[in-house]
């Protein structure tokens, strides 16, 4: 089972930052989609593309009425984005 959609962010280059509720932060290019899946074709439409929104629940994220993306699908096929800021210390020896 897929952890559900915390928040949705839209950045350049259409891709989508996510945060699910475990914690971790995803990012999903929608970029061959848009271009080969008639369905996500508008998004092209940056103004539309922006106006992502998460759904009710978290388990998924939605454009409008006709364009929506499942919680699975982000998850399984988002990539991990992994802090550079750790809370590790060296000690002077």
């Amino acid at each position: 089972m897929s952890p559900r959609i915390k928040s949705i962010q839209p950045c350049s280059d259409y891709r989508l930052l996510i945060e699910f509720t475990n914690g971790k932060q995803k990012e999903y290019n929608m970029n061959s989609l848009i271009n080969r899946d008639k369905m996500y074709e508008p998004l092209k439409n940056l103004p539309l593309f922006n106006s992502v929104v998460v759904d009710g629940g978290g388990y998924g994220v939605s454009w409008n009425d006709d364009i929506d993306m499942s919680e699975h699908e982000l998850w399984i096929n988002g990539v991990e984005i992994i802090s550079k800021n750790t809370d590790l210390t060296l000690e002077e020896v």
